[in-house]
């Protein structure tokens, strides 16, 4: 039996998409990672269960990388944040390849469980080197979505125009409305 992902955003680059494993729902905090299935439907997701094990290992070790992340993107430049990152990111390596097609890049891990978890935090370097400017937490108050901007302008604000825009906007109009 294949589990659907219940959270409200994916498809974010998949550093975002590991912090969007916890979410808002009716003012409580849910998080998909809390077990090893939850872990299963984050690797299906971003196309990762073909390469790794939905473990008990591989889960602690993506918690530890969702947790680094999360503290740099609420901190960014924190030596802290940016620490633990670099330890997430010490569990792996490119390695150069040639392939018949050309170069490539093949990532190396002395312990497979930490795959998941290097790999968002990689995928995170790269946004940085990218658009950091473009890297954003929703603007909701009640929000802890996080999205890369591709809008053509970059002013994106919410995590969902249809969620939470329209919560804004409709707050908005009641508050208009209720001094009238």
């Amino acid at each position: 039996m294949t589990v659907s992902d219940p959270r409200p955003l994916v498809g974010e680059p998949v550093s975002l998409d590991l912090l969007n494993t916890r979410w808002m729902a009716d003012g409580v905090r849910q998080d998909l990672l809390t077990d090893t299935e939850g872990l299963a439907v984050w690797l299906a997701a971003n196309g990762l269960d073909t390469r790794f094990t939905a473990d008990a290992a591989t889960l602690r070790h993506t918690l530890t990388a969702r947790d680094a992340l999360a503290g740099l993107v609420e901190r960014p430049g924190d030596p802290d944040a940016v620490t633990r990152v670099d330890a997430v990111l010490d569990h792996g390596r490119i390695r150069a390849t040639l392939t018949p097609e050309g170069p490539g890049e093949a990532p190396e891990f002395a312990d497979p469980a930490w795959g998941p978890g290097w790999t968002a935090a990689r995928d995170h370097l790269d946004l940085l080197r990218s658009a950091p400017d473009r890297i954003r937490s929703c603007a909701h108050e009640a929000c802890i979505l996080h999205f890369f901007d591709t809008s053509r302008n970059g002013t994106r604000r919410w995590c969902s125009m249809a969620i939470c825009g329209n919560r804004a906007k409709a707050s908005r109009h009641y508050a208009r409305t209720k001094d009238n």
